[in-house]
């Protein structure tokens, strides 16, 4: 049972690999039409420059990348001390896939309709999702 809470790990590393090809997949077809439009790309190297000069569908595969690489970095290193101490039980399975599908689902919204309300709440329970896991896991540390 213990290796069962890798899976959603593996998930999210595939929901991440999809973002990045999505996300070349949009950008460097628009990336053409700017150099096209005569807009030198060059001067746009860096991250901050970019904001709002690709269409706004375009940026949200970007976005949502970038966001795979924030609070799930969290999430990966609390499912492997949960997996290398042994901890693996029904709540966190239960906790680790529940935030891989809200994860997923957040994806989802973020690069379709991008309604601010409705990603917010995907956060958030997928925050509560990784507390119950974090949360738990302290205290058997601390216990």
């Amino acid at each position: 049972m213990n290796d069962l809470i890798l899976q959603p790990i593996l998930v999210m590393g595939l929901l991440s690999l999809l973002m990045m090809l999505l996300m070349y997949i949009t950008r460097i077809p628009a990336a053409k039409v700017l150099e096209a439009e005569g807009v030198d790309l060059q001067k746009l190297s860096h991250p901050a420059q970019l904001g709002g000069v690709f269409p706004s569908k375009v940026e949200r595969f970007a976005d949502n990348y970038n966001h795979l690489w924030e609070q799930p970095t969290l999430f990966y290193a609390v499912v492997l001390v949960i997996w290398a101490l042994g901890h693996t039980d029904s709540t966190h399975l239960i906790a680790a896939w529940t935030y891989c599908g809200l994860r997923c689902a957040h994806s989802i919204v973020q690069v379709t309709i991008n309604h601010v309300w409705v990603r917010f709440s995907l956060f958030i329970l997928s925050w509560l999702a990784l507390a119950i896991m974090l949360i738990r896991e302290a205290l058997a540390a601390l216990g």
